[in-house]
């Protein structure tokens, strides 16, 4: 009997955050020449099949965001859920190789790290959190079978952290060959350690 098809890896940036913290929109936010959203686009350029934002619906109009094929959030009170599962919705037979935009520290090796760890088996490949060990959500990769499952917990009423999840799922967690490479960028003392 033939072994199952690898599901296709596509890439997902989350861009449909308020920015309530830092007080200015994180993915137009500019560094070495290029604003976050582009960078964390860039970035999985070539390790996906294809790239998708995640915007909110208010966000479509966005001129940064609508150069990007865009993936709209079907709830604006979930957080990072939102776009996830709406990316399962539109391709629900697809893994999905999310990177939220605010994380400017992350490399090209650090996801190639991520995919070569991938075991399709599995229900997620995530980063250990050097702070707490716990799964890294937002720059990890979700099975379909996964985010079928997640759906279904989410509309009976479970929690929508993407962290939780990945907790309770069957996921490879693997040490990041650079933990600071995980950081973001939510505050503007965040901002000004990438500024300098």
């Amino acid at each position: 009997m033939p072994e199952a098809a690898v599901p296709v890896l596509r890439g997902l940036v989350l861009a449909g955050g308020a920015s309530r913290r830092l007080g200015s929109d994180k993915a137009a936010l500019v560094h070495e020449g290029v604003t976050l959203l582009e960078r964390a686009a860039g970035l999985l350029a070539g390790i996906t099949v294809d790239v998708h934002v995640s915007v909110r619906q208010d966000q479509c109009g966005d001129p940064l965001r609508g150069r990007f094929a865009l993936v709209v959030d079907e709830r604006g009170d979930i957080g990072p859920a939102a776009g996830l599962l709406a990316a399962h919705r539109r391709w629900p037979s697809a893994a999905w190789l999310a990177l939220a935009c605010d994380m400017p520290w992350v490399t090209r090796a650090l996801l190639g790290q991520l995919v070569a760890a991938r075991d399709p088996g599995r229900e997620a490949t995530a980063f250990r959190s050097v702070s707490d060990g716990l799964p890294e959500p937002l720059c990890a990769i979700y099975e379909p079978a996964t985010l079928a499952r997640f759906r279904a917990r989410l509309e009976a009423g479970a929690d929508p952290s993407p962290r939780r999840w990945l907790q309770a799922a069957d996921t490879v967690l693997i040490e990041a060959a650079c933990a600071q490479s995980l950081g973001s960028v939510n505050t503007p003392d965040d901002l000004a350690r990438l500024r300098s």
